[in-house]
């Protein structure tokens, strides 16, 4: 999907500026809102350009993981960058509610909303062919998909996950183009019927909470990552479940799961013996490792092994003393 990755990206890097130049020269909020939320679009592309060019970056000796957590780090000052530019159009939007002293150029206002309509017509064109024609391509490797709705259970097909992708893009462009509709609805308004205006403050309004709600759950899954919890689709009670499954494991000792970054989760588990069963410890490995990786969809894990020590309770220093 590399392909479709860098059209998206000229595609939104020519219109961005043409949209918030627009919204600029006719004094429009609304315009320079779907902008933002275009700019929103664009990071989201950068992001996903630079995960798949970190994935192909080899570890040093510095940054033994790689620089998968650069993805991160992007999309934070990105969202950031967006809520700056968001607050800034907000304020704008309230004084104007308040003063409504100011003028709109509605001839340049409808016809920059119609190039954001335009351009996300062709964009949906573009991801519903590229879908059609990925499914059709790879439709004998999407039969070997489980088609499990358990959270758990990892889609092993780098294909299967970029079609998916491709249609979650789709439905995104299918909601962009009903926003820039609705630009174009208010651009018209104003241009016909100026003197209600207040539709390009009330469209700010309206696109800035869409705003909102694109961002948080990449705010949400970042600070998941940089805490270094467990990813939403994934259960520890499962995992354990599943590893004590596995014949001659009497306990987990431990159980570390957490993400490089979004889709690249890592796993360290500490796995004890049943006595007697230290000879079969590769084999152990070898399905505990299969587990994690196959079943689960690790991108990494590390597997220790220990023979059966019977834990002896000790009594502390202070208590001993005490009772003495």
């Amino acid at each position: 999907e590399l392909g479709y990755y860098l059209e998206s990206l000229m595609s939104h890097i020519l219109t961005f500026p043409t949209l918030f130049s627009g919204g600029y020269v006719a004094n429009s909020l609304a315009i320079m809102t779907d902008a933002l939320h275009m700019l929103t679009d664009l990071s989201g592309i950068i992001l996903t350009l630079l995960a798949l060019w970190l994935s192909a970056k080899s570890p040093t000796k510095r940054f033994t993981f790689g620089f998968h957590r650069l993805e991160v780090l992007s999309a934070i000052i990105s969202v950031l960058l967006v809520y700056i530019l968001m607050a800034f159009l907000l304020y704008e939007a309230v004084q104007r509610t308040i003063h409504m002293d100011y003028e709109i150029n509605g001839d340049i206002m409808l016809i920059t909303a119609a190039v954001g309509v335009a351009v996300n017509l062709i964009m949906g064109f573009l991801l519903n062919q590229s879908g059609h024609l990925h499914s059709h391509s790879h439709s004998h490797r999407h039969s070997h998909i489980p088609q499990s709705n358990s959270p758990n259970t990892a889609h092993s097909s780098s294909h299967g996950h970029s079609s998916l992708a491709v249609r979650a893009a789709f439905v995104h462009a299918l909601g962009d183009l009903v926003q820039s509709i609705g630009v174009l609805v208010a651009a018209y308004i104003i241009r016909f019927k100026p003197e209600y205006k207040i539709a390009d403050p009330i469209c700010t309004y309206v696109f800035s909470i869409l705003v909102i709600l694109t961002t948080v759950r990449i705010l949400c899954d970042t600070g998941v990552i940089i805490l270094e919890g467990v990813p939403r689709h994934l259960n520890v009670d499962r995992i354990k479940e599943d590893l004590m499954k596995i014949e001659d494991v009497y306990s987990i000792e431990d159980l570390n799961v957490w993400s490089l970054t979004a889709g690249k989760t890592t796993a360290i588990v500490h796995l004890q013996l049943v006595p007697g069963s230290s000879s079969k410890w590769e084999e152990v490995q070898s399905k505990a490792r299969q587990l994690l990786l196959n079943t689960f969809g690790m991108y990494k894990c590390s597997v220790q092994l220990q023979s059966y020590k019977q834990e002896i309770s000790k009594t502390c220093a202070s208590c001993q003393s005490s009772s003495a």
